[in-house]
């Protein structure tokens, strides 16, 4: 099982994506897109990227020994 932490960021990387997939559709259909919308996917797309830095930081300062 996975723990919380995990699904949360699975969870996150999901509502990104499908974020970007409704702008680009927008866009695509020539409708007007909120400005709510970029904002929504760049905090999301900021928060992944920190913990992805964040993991490589842990893993990289273990020791095997």
């Amino acid at each position: 099982m996975k723990s919380t932490f995990d699904l949360m960021r699975l969870w996150a990387m999901l509502t990104g994506l499908a974020l970007a997939a409704w702008y680009f559709g927008e866009l695509w259909l020539g409708a007007k897109a909120t400005e709510t919308l970029p904002m929504l996917i760049a905090a999301i797309g900021g928060f992944e990227l920190f913990h992805y830095a964040q993991d490589i930081l842990i893993k990289r300062g273990r020791t095997n020994g």
